[in-house]
């Protein structure tokens, strides 16, 4: 570990540990797997007595106890409103901190660390249930996938390349990440460490979809993106997915002309 992270937890343990609002603190992410580096943030767990999720304010002056607190926010956009993300000064260190009530910390991606129980209530919450990543849906991308290619068709064929660029982040995070961690027997988390995680072949089929910014180099990378998601499918799908065979066929098709025409 390195010491930032750790006179961090160290000193918010301390704090909280005189808090009679709190169960307790528990950490996770890279925390766990030992694999902290000077460019990891801390994934906190605190686990309120009385629910203050939901209230900002609280949550800031929660965070504001544990350290210098320069900035927070709450994670809407990631879809988690009872995270509050946190820039800490002295030193300058990003921490999440999620907000729980015991009830909550039932419900979880992964088991954490466990850095303050005061009645043991974290240990035997963590005791009696288990830690459930959640994996992506096939039939929902499958019966997705080939309206989002058209989509980006559409926007290629129309010059609306920015659009179409900010496209492929989308693809590569929502469908083949994922896709490719879970053919690796990795969680699915995006994209998250592909550069280290993935082997030689198949992080080089998702680097093929990087395009530059031109319209031939969105064509070429988008099939390259169909060409990674038919594989992946063949791999990972059982037949209980029903294939959408005539829309893939359709897009497809309209792929050849789009390339046919040239610009727009």
């Amino acid at each position: 570990m390195l010491r930032a992270h750790t006179d961090f937890v160290t000193r918010a343990t301390e704090v909280l540990r005189k808090d009679d609002t709190i169960h307790g603190l528990a950490v996770g992410g890279s925390w766990l797997t030992d694999e902290i580096d000077p460019y990891s943030d801390l994934d906190l767990i605190l686990v309120t007595k009385e629910r203050i999720s939901g209230d900002k304010d609280s949550m800031l002056l929660a965070a504001s106890k544990l350290g210098r607190l320069l900035s927070g926010f709450t994670g809407e956009h990631v879809g988690e409103p009872r995270v509050l993300i946190c820039l800490y000064d002295a030193p300058l260190l990003h921490v999440d901190i999620k907000f729980v009530t015991l009830q909550e910390f039932h419900d979880r991606v992964e088991t954490p660390a466990i850095l303050l129980d005061k009645a043991g209530a974290l240990e035997k919450a963590l005791s009696v249930s288990a830690a459930k990543f959640p994996y992506p849906d096939y039939q929902w991308i499958e019966d997705r996938f080939w309206i989002w290619v058209h989509y980006a068709l559409l926007k290629i064929g129309r010059g609306e390349y920015m659009e179409a660029f900010d496209f492929f982040g989308f693809l590569r995070m929502v469908v083949l990440g994922p896709l490719s961690h879970i053919k690796n027997g990795q969680l699915p988390r995006g994209v998250r460490k592909v550069e280290s995680q993935l082997p030689a072949q198949d992080y080089e089929a998702l680097r093929q979809t990087l395009p530059e910014y031109d319209r031939q180099a969105l064509l070429r990378s988008l099939r390259s993106a169909v060409s990674l998601y038919r594989e992946l499918r063949t791999t990972l799908f059982d037949p209980s997915i029903a294939l959408q065979g005539e829309t893939e066929e359709k897009v497809m098709r309209y792929f050849d002309e789009i390339e046919a025409a040239g610009p727009a």
